[in-house]
Order: C-alpha cells, then structure tokens, then sequence
C-alpha cells in the first residue's frame, strides 16, 4: 500500500499510472472512490485511503457512481503474499463460489475450508464468501451501467439465481437497488428476446503505459484465421463450451485507458469467468512501470518501448497443444499446423471456428497434421491427459512421453500467463541473447516479460 502522502499526490493529479493500485473514501459522504475521479477533489482531512475496493467497501463506504470503482483495473500489489490466497481469489474472481461451495474450492487449493476462511480474514479481513458477493455485485453494477441486458439475466450472470437475492445483496452493499441504479441512468430495462446468444458490452481498464502495437504484433504473427481476427486496434477470437461458448472482441481505446469489449455468449452464468479470462489473456492488471524497471536491470540498458504486456494463449490447454505443435518448428509452420487441426473440429458458427475439446482430440484423423507420428502420439496423450484430470499443476505433465520443460513453461507462461518464466532452452531467446546478453535472475519475478523483450529484439 502506497504512504497516505503518494496517494494524495496521486488522487490530486487524478493519474492514471495508480488507478486501482488504492481507493480513496470520503468521510463526509460515505463514497470511496478512484484516484481518477472527476468529481472535485475532498480535504485531506476529510479523506481515508484503502488498498482495494473490497476493503473500502467492507468499512461501510459505498461506491462512486461518476468514477465508478468497479470499472478499475486490478491491483496485484495489494493481494496477499500467500500463493494459496492469489490462487484462491482468482478462481472465486471466476466464479468458483458460484459454481461450488467452500469445501469444493478449498479441496482444489489442497487446504481445508477452515484454512482457507482464516487465510482471508488475514488477508482481507473477510470470509470466502463475502469476498465473492461483493465481486459479484460489483459485476452486476458494471452490466447495469454498461449492458443493455435485463435485470434479470444481469442476476444470472453475476451468479444469482433468485431474483430476491440479488436484490438484497446488492442493497446491502451499494444502499440502491438495481432497478434504482437504471433509472439513475435513464436507462430501460431491455432484454434479448429468445436469442441463443447473449451479448453484452464491457469496459475494461488498464493503469498505463500499454504497449498494444506489440501487443497486436504478437497476435498478428500467432493469429489463426476463423479462430482469432485481428486490426489496427481490435483484437477477438472465439471461446469453448467452459466459458459459455462464444466469442469476443477488445477494442482498444487509448485515450480511455481500457479496452470495449464485445461479448457474444450462450451461457450468462459463464459471464464472470470469460472476462476474468479477457483480462488475464490481455494482460490488463499488470503493473508496467515496475515490471519495465526489472527488466532494464536485468538488460543493463533503457527500453526502447514502455508498457510491456504478456499476451496470453486462451487456456492452458490450447497452451499445451500450440507448444507441442510447435516444437522444433518455426511460428509460422507452428501456426499451419495449429489452423489445420482447428478446420477438423466439426463445430463452427457463422465462419468462426472453436479449438477443439480435449475429450474430443482422439477422434481426429491427426495424421492429416504432416509431423512425426511420436509428436501425433503426444497430442492424443495430452489430450486424454487434460480430459481426465485437467491441468491443476503443469509440472505433472513432464511426466507425459514428449512433453519435456520447454512445452511446460511455455504452457504455464502464456496459458497460465505466469509472469515469471524464461525460456532458456527457447531458441529465440538464445539467438537474442548472443547479441545482447542479460542478467535474467535480476528480472524476477518478472521473468516471462524479458523473454518477451528478448523476443522483440530478433
């Protein structure tokens, strides 16, 4: 957490760099707010400082309606130390309090619920549960202000399955009800009819610098045509069956700090979990400016470019199957062979093509791949692999016949998008490296942004 005397320069510079990293509250009113709210700025003395919109919230203020703090990017400095708690919270941020109870959540981290209860009332000072309700409702307050769903599919899609509920917890916690927040608006309540398909448009944040024409290269040179589309300023691409299956697209908006984002979805309920994913493949919580600070240590040298972002890969399991198709193969043969296994997944919507189910991979002819059949051979073992026990910790799957440390981190770094891998054996990075050697222990934990920088060098 910042010194009160930072976040008070911050807040009176309304500077975008520190958006999200704290909240201010205001005694006098009762709101806690951004650091970029427009509103005239209150007196120190009348001012308190929190380190995420949660503990604000937990200490009685309500949120700002101008700047509107569920719209912040999110802050990785003020999560928890413990690696059980970032992983804890970023799976309930999905949703996994919705889709199961403690006991469930708690069983995939490895710890007993009681653990998990008292990890977060020493971290944040409140329970699982209340955690996810208040995410949940900030959800809801984002889809009232930027959707035109009903209010009734806003409750689906911020978990709520009683209409009552959403209503009494939402007023618990923003002291309006959701009907109330619309007709502030001016806005109506409009559903979608009986489509299949569920739209919906997001505004998501970023704290620049953002490098989006590195960014969109990186992309660009990986894209597979019917599966991922691309311009100047957009990036989207199609999502399975465990987001909702849909698709998307991230329009990105400079002047704004955020991107649009256009959601196109047949599951509500999914919502929560396809755009804390949109968040994590664009790299929208990272904290550039500490993140460009290790890696010109560990480069001895100035950046050319601030605002380094890691483009992450859908999921892990994509992840794994774009490694193994591409080992000992250039990016662009990787990405011919990545496009004729999309053509074989038999489901498709109106030109736009899913990545396969790791159910359904052995039912390919994968001899149509062109490659040696011991890498053909792995694919199918990867995929009955993932089918039958997912992928909860990926140093497991060195245990697979040809998967060796290579495919793994390149699987934790943009699958998983673990900020801190460096592909050593990556032979990009080693040809880059004999022009411009580095210290890569001095960019921990930041390691996976300099194996992108080294990239950029070639």
């Amino acid at each position: 957490m910042m010194s009160p005397a930072q976040c008070q320069q911050a807040r009176l510079a309304r500077d975008r760099r520190y958006d999200g990293l704290f909240f201010t509250a205001v005694k006098t009113t009762g709101i806690y707010c951004r650091p970029i709210c427009p509103a005239p700025p209150p007196l120190e003395k009348n001012v308190e400082y929190f380190p995420s919109a949660v503990t604000a919230a937990q200490a009685g203020y309500r949120p700002c309606l101008r700047c509107r703090p569920d719209s912040a990017p999110g802050s990785p400095a003020w999560r928890g130390k413990s690696t059980t708690f970032v992983r804890a919270q970023r799976l309930i941020d999905e949703g996994a309090l919705i889709d199961s109870g403690l006991a469930q959540l708690a069983g995939r981290l490895g710890v007993t619920d009681r653990y998990l209860r008292r990890l977060f009332n020493d971290e944040m000072g409140l329970s699982p549960k209340a955690y996810s309700l208040y995410q949940q409702c900030l959800l809801a307050k984002k889809l009232l202000h930027e959707s035109q769903l009903s209010i009734t599919d806003i409750a689906l899609a911020s978990g709520f399955n009683s209409i009552r509920r959403f209503n009494d917890c939402f007023y618990q916690h923003f002291s309006l009800t959701p009907t109330q927040v619309r007709k502030q608006l001016n806005g109506a309540e409009q559903g979608e009819g009986k489509n299949q398909m569920k739209t919906v448009t997001v505004t998501l944040s970023y704290r620049p610098p953002y490098d989006w024409p590195s960014v969109r290269d990186f992309f660009a040179s990986r894209l597979i045509e019917g599966l991922e589309w691309l311009d100047e300023n957009s990036y989207g691409r199609t999502f399975g069956k465990e987001y909702g299956q849909g698709w998307f697209t991230a329009h990105y908006e400079q002047d704004k700090a955020c991107f649009r984002v256009e959601l196109s979805l047949s599951n509500l309920q999914c919502l929560p979990r396809a755009i804390a994913n949109i968040r994590r493949c664009l790299d929208l919580d990272a904290d550039s400016a500490v993140i460009d600070s290790a890696i010109e240590v560990a480069m001895g040298e100035p950046l050319g470019q601030t605002g380094l972002r890691l483009p992450g890969i859908w999921s892990p399991f994509e992840a794994g199957i774009r490694a193994i198709l591409g080992q000992q193969v250039s990016v662009k043969a990787a990405r011919n062979l990545v496009e004729k296994l999309i053509l074989m997944n038999p489901g498709h919507h109106s030109g736009r093509y899913f990545f396969p189910e790791p159910e359904a991979l052995g039912e390919y002819d994968l001899n149509l791949l062109g490659m040696p059949e011991r890498r053909r051979e792995t694919l199918r073992i990867f995929g009955r692999y993932v089918a039958e026990q997912g992928i909860e910790d990926a140093n497991e799957l060195l245990a697979l016949p040809g998967i060796g440390p290579w495919t793994v981190d390149y699987l934790k770094m943009r699958g998983l998008s673990d900020p801190n891998i460096f592909l050593v054996g990556d032979l990009g990075v080693k040809k880059a490296l004999e022009k411009r050697p580095c210290q890569p222990e001095l960019a921990a934990p930041w390691q996976s942004y300099l194996t992108l920088y080294l990239w950029k060098t070639l």
